[in-house]
């Protein structure tokens, strides 16, 4: 596992990242919605968690190694849908697929990401997930369902935590928000970042590569806005879940769990797993940060189903407290977009090699042989 010494950590990536890409394509991937009170809650309540390490024990070695719905994968953590990755970095939803593909760990490609579902099914040599937007016509949707299946995906996400789009104060002022808008104050910021402004000119602008075929032809910023916010405006139900069930005859997932109530319905809909997440922190600001109720849901429900997390973990001992609370995998977007951003190409085996090392040494401090022995090391305070 080897990473570039002038970036050791995450916060490192973000700093550089920062500074090398564009402020509105910055704070699109860094920011939360109205306050970003939860965005903070997020990280800042996992890290409250405390591990006991075990020094005179007879130890073993380590395994990171997790098996999840019959896979086993080197590493207990996978990187999360992102929309719009492209804006961070060209080609950074190719970049980050093939990272995973080399480590060994799972890429979740969104719908709305800038890279099609055949592409990344071809990089990852189908081994990728695929996150659903359940889009209000039902053509789409099976459209979409089938060509995940005719691309071998063996995991699809649906994402329930979307009924309405997030207010980003950020996003909002930089133009990102539905429909899109260019401004003066974005092209000084381009102007500011050459590096990105080249490749970007080089590759192309970003576009949503999976959905690209459902567009009419000739599509400006505002009826590209339009589109979106009338394909993908309505809330998650029930029915809608039920349908998805009968034509996906593979391990079906559902994210965006913030509840006991929303876990035991995936239950009885015949879900193989759930990932408790807030979208990181970028819908509901008044919300629980994602620990809490992963906590509550393991508990109640852990013997039943799977229960992952994603929202508020960057590191490597961040995976390792998610874990100690009886997380079954972890999820994280921000850290390998701050990844892509920082180093462009290099950026995702460089984020991978962090986190496992990183994870490596908590497990070899604590004494713990297994991923699936961390709760074992949780401290009760």
């Amino acid at each position: 596992m080897s990473y570039n010494p002038e970036y050791p950590s995450i916060d490192a990536l973000r700093l550089r990242a920062k500074e090398r890409i564009p402020r509105f394509a910055f704070e699109y991937v860094d920011g939360g919605c109205n306050e970003e009170i939860n965005l903070v809650r997020n990280t800042s309540e996992i890290r409250e968690v405390q591990l006991q390490p075990y020094y005179l024990r007879d130890f073993q070695g380590i395994s990171m190694k997790t098996k999840l719905f019959g896979v086993e994968y080197d590493a207990p953590f996978g990187i999360a849908p992102v929309g719009l990755q492209g804006l961070i970095w060209p080609h950074a939803a190719e970049i980050l697929a093939k990272a995973a593909t080399q480590h060994n760990i799972p890429y979740c490609l969104s719908t709305v990401s800038t890279a099609s579902i055949e592409t990344i099914s071809e990089i990852t040599e189908g081994k990728a997930w695929f996150q659903l937007y359940h889009p209000t016509e039902d053509a789409i949707r099976d459209d979409l369902l089938q060509r995940a299946m005719d691309a071998d995906y063996q995991v699809l996400i649906i994402l329930s935590d979307v009924p309405t789009f997030g207010y980003r104060p950020k996003e909002i002022r930089n133009g990102l928000a539905i429909p899109p808008r260019m401004t003066l104050r974005n092209m000084m910021q381009i102007l500011g970042s050459p590096n990105w402004a080249i490749q970007t000119l080089l590759a192309g602008q970003p576009e949503f590569k999976s959905l690209k075929k459902y567009m009419p032809k000739g599509m400006n910023l505002r009826h590209l806005g339009l589109f979106m916010d009338k394909t993908f405006t309505g809330r998650l139900s029930e029915e809608k879940i039920k349908l998805i069930r009968d034509k996906w005859n593979r391990k079906l997932v559902l994210k965006g769990v913030a509840t006991e109530e929303d876990t035991e319905k995936a239950i009885k809909l015949g879900l193989d797993g759930v990932i408790v997440s807030n979208h990181g922190g970028r819908q509901l600001d008044a919300g629980e940060s994602t620990i809490k109720p992963l906590e509550r849901i393991v508990q109640r429900y852990g013997d039943q189903i799977e229960v992952m997390m994603d929202s508020g973990i960057r590191t490597g001992p961040d995976i390792a407290r998610t874990l100690a609370k009886g997380a079954k995998f972890t999820f994280m977007g921000r850290s390998f977009m701050y990844g892509v951003g920082a180093l462009g190409q290099e950026g995702g085996n460089h984020t991978i090699s962090i986190l496992k090392r990183q994870l490596q040494q908590v497990m070899e401090q604590c004494g713990c042989e297994n991923v699936s022995d961390f709760p074992k090391h949780l401290t009760q305070i």
